[in-house]
């Protein structure tokens, strides 16, 4: 008895690491066929939800290694929340609904499949993730030489950082029309194994966000890593619309879309934006598509516009040209405005509140309803709206944040949020009471 008692906590904490090694690992496309091969889309674990504290992680330990090394922080408060914000409300449409790429993906394969790979065959398991990860080159190679889906894209390549917060960057629109690309797999592969390499393949994209790793020697030439993916990331005219590769490079090598770096590597997009406001961020290229195509009288050249690549104009070939673009010298600076430390901690506490109320909107989202989920999704977005304003210092920033904060305490009063620490309800039932006894 007093043995199975000891090897009780033993077996707990042997299950615990296994968890945590398995997930560390797949960060970095370690995981093998047999421990990560499912029967049944139910099985597949939530890969990227479990990574989220290995990317806080990798990200702490980026900023104390950039400071070390470089003396310097390698990320601003105001460009890494603008980047979390993306990655936040990237995901929110997953409240409500399957995602897209798998939900087309099942249809396909439930309808119209050719062929059943088995899916506790290791050569599937390969097979998925050369597919998934050659599918993905041409999502992404599409998403910047066609206009409207680089509308959806731009938010990615929107900071002028480039570090792990970079890669939270995530569009909120681009699910919507991605899902296309990787159908002709759903003709032979199980979802369940397309499934774990769609998130793997995504995971790894994470950590190649760095300008700390400069070059892996003899992986460079088979695998994407931060030395290729610094060029993608650039505005400089060696670097646009090269490397789209996920986790391999062959794929541009083998297509002509290779690019080594050389040139200091200026991050951004051709014409910066210069705001942190989330909505801005990722909805504002589609504004600039719908005016320049009403600029054009003919239906050719305003569907042309939404087609054809973002440079193109009438009279060009269809990805257009870089005339226009502004020049790189190799010393511009990000945008980072300057504002009161202050404002800087007020705007990290309340990031770290919704931040707490996102992950338990998560967490709880079976036991919701969809008119509760719709409510607390829409205080997330009003949450990182105002935050947006106050980093950009908006006029209207402070009636927008007032507002916001009274929303927040009518749902707190509601048990629809809860206060960061228990103590604080007694404050906010304290202002409610005397509301009502006025």
């Amino acid at each position: 008895m007093a043995s199975a008692a000891t090897d009780a906590p033993n077996m707990a904490e042997a299950a615990e690491f296994g968890s945590v090694s398995r997930g560390l690992r797949a960060m970095f496309l370690m995981l093998t066929p047999n421990e990560s091969s499912f029967q049944t889309v139910e099985e597949v674990p939530q890969y990227v939800q479990q990574a989220t504290p290995f990317f806080v992680g990798l990200m702490v330990l980026e900023m104390v290694v950039g400071v070390l090394r470089t003396g310097g922080p390698v990320v601003t408060i105001s460009d890494g929340l603008t980047s979390i914000s993306a990655g936040m409300i990237s995901r929110l449409p997953l409240l409500l609904m399957r995602g897209c790429e798998l939900s087309a993906y099942m249809y396909v394969w439930d309808n119209f499949r050719l062929l059943e790979l088995p899916w506790d065959s290791a050569w599937t398991w390969w097979f998925t993730f050369l597919g998934v990860d050659f599918c993905y080159y041409w999502v992404h190679r599409f998403a910047h030489e066609v206009a409207f889906l680089w509308a959806a894209h731009q938010v990615h390549h929107s900071s002028e950082y480039y570090n792990l917060t970079t890669a939270l960057r995530q569009s909120l629109t681009q699910p919507f029309t991605s899902w296309i690309f990787y159908l002709p797999i759903a003709l032979v592969v199980p979802p369940s194994i397309f499934a774990v390499h769609i998130q793997l393949n995504l995971l790894y994209q994470f950590w190649i966000h760095t300008e700390l790793i400069r070059d892996l020697g003899p992986l460079e030439w088979v695998f994407n890593t931060p030395k290729h993916h610094r060029v993608h990331h650039g505005r400089n005219l060696y670097c646009i619309d090269k490397n789209y590769g996920g986790i391999l490079i062959i794929w541009d090598r083998l297509f002509g879309t290779f690019a080594s770096e050389t040139d200091k590597v200026i991050y951004g997009l051709v014409f910066p934006i210069k705001t942190f406001e989330i909505l801005y961020v990722q909805l504002h290229y589609y504004i600039h598509l719908w005016k320049r195509a009403n600029t054009y009288k003919t239906i050719s050249d305003k569907l042309s516009t939404f087609i054809k690549g973002p440079s193109w104009k009438p009279g060009k070939a269809r990805l257009g040209d870089h005339v226009d673009n502004p020049k790189v010298t190799g010393k511009e600076v990000p945008h980072d405005p300057s504002w009161s430390l202050c404002l800087r901690v007020y705007v990290a506490l309340h990031f770290m509140m919704v931040l707490g109320t996102y992950h338990k909107l998560f967490e709880s989202k079976l036991m919701l309803s969809q008119l509760t989920i719709l409510g607390m999704t829409s205080y997330v977005l009003l949450t990182l709206t105002s935050l947006g304003f106050i980093v950009d210092q908006r006029p209207s920033s402070a009636f927008l944040e007032m507002l916001r904060c009274v929303v927040m305490v009518i749902m707190q009063r509601y048990s629809y949020l809860s206060p960061p620490l228990s103590s604080l309800s007694v404050f906010t039932e304290a202002g409610w009471s005397s509301s009502h006894s006025v």
